[in-house]
């Protein structure tokens, strides 16, 4: 029996409801917790979302919270570490984080802004995916998949 993998994923504002979708069916890959769908992050049951998803919105747990900051207050006291996919000034790469790191709140955000300097502000660690293009920018739902499967592989080590 495969255990569920102790992340819980927040995701905020994200703008492509394509996106969400896809991110759905990679979270029910890696077997998260749960899914945090915040801010104006569309959802369930809208048709572009359930398109990309592949009914994967039934198998994952989910959520629709408004308000991101209240999500991230909540884990944090239930002892998750608030962890930004996210480039910052103090971001390690993605694969430095171990299981001692778990239970993991995620938090992934808009596509062209980024996690909210708000909610940076309430992380524990910022973690960044290397790159060696010009570019220095991927896909929110390929950066997701990248980081999540690399959480999974951590826990299951």
């Amino acid at each position: 029996k495969v255990n569920k993998l102790p992340v819980c994923v927040l995701l905020d504002s994200i703008r492509s409801s394509y996106n969400v979708g896809s991110i759905f069916r990679t979270s029910d890959g890696a077997m998260i917790e749960k899914l945090y769908l915040c801010g104006y992050t569309p959802h369930p049951p809208k048709k572009e979302v359930l398109k990309t998803a592949l009914d994967s919105q039934n198998s994952v747990s989910w959520e629709y919270v408004n308000d991101a900051k209240e999500v991230v207050i909540e884990l944090k006291k239930k002892g998750y570490k608030i962890c930004a996919l996210e480039l910052t000034d103090n971001s390690i790469p993605h694969y430095s984080l171990n299981k001692n790191d778990l239970p993991i709140c995620l938090l992934v955000g808009n596509e062209i802004t980024g996690v909210s300097q708000d909610l940076i502000d309430l992380c524990d660690v910022s973690i960044e995916i290397p790159q060696y293009g010009i570019k220095q920018s991927l896909n929110v739902a390929v950066a997701y998949g990248i980081a999540i499967f690399e959480l999974r592989k951590i826990y299951d080590l």
